[in-house]
């Protein structure tokens, strides 16, 4: 094996964790009650994006969840006003997101603003679509998805690929 190039080395572990990994979650997460195992998957996308980076997961982490909270605060001050659902819609976003830019912005080392935002998104479409909204389990499920995405997914996938390619590349 000592011949394969590394990248083909890489390649070859990165496919193999993906095939293993998430897959457990996909199966693992309606056992434990988690009905949005998927947001694992884009929240695991958004870590890489980041460039795959161990070190930034506890503030990606704080993102996501940021986003969460943010979703049921929007709701829940949609349900209070009584404009046009598209002022109230246009209305809540303008603030929101703009606080969420200050804010993260004010904080950086500890909150990543991208995974922020994707959260808030990702949890305003799901708790949109799911039977309770915001005040169900749903956004406790949301969360433990989003955090099954960085640090199973992403961190500890991430170490077994790196142990994989190292063993390989060793042989």
């Amino acid at each position: 094996m000592k011949n394969r190039k590394p990248e083909t080395i890489e390649t070859l572990t990165l496919a193999l964790c993906i095939a293993v990994f998430p897959p457990i979650w996909a199966v693992a997460a309606p056992y434990l009650n988690v009905n949005t195992g998927a947001i694992a998957l884009i929240c695991a996308g958004v870590y890489v994006t980041n460039g795959n980076k161990a070190k930034d997961a506890p503030k990606l982490s704080v993102g996501f969840l940021l986003g969460d909270v943010w979703a049921c605060l929007a709701m829940w001050l949609m349900d209070r006003m009584s404009l046009n659902p598209d002022i109230e819609l246009y209305l809540t976003l303008f603030v929101m997101g703009g606080l969420a830019v200050l804010i993260a912005s004010a904080a950086p080392r500890r909150i990543h603003l991208p995974s922020w935002l994707c959260g808030w998104a990702i949890a305003l479409l799901t708790l949109g679509m799911a039977e309770g909204g915001y005040t169900g389990s749903y956004p406790l499920q949301i969360a433990v998805s989003m955090l099954a995405g960085v640090w199973y997914v992403g961190v500890f996938m991430g170490c077994v690929q790196k142990k994989l390619t190292d063993m390989i590349g060793r042989v």
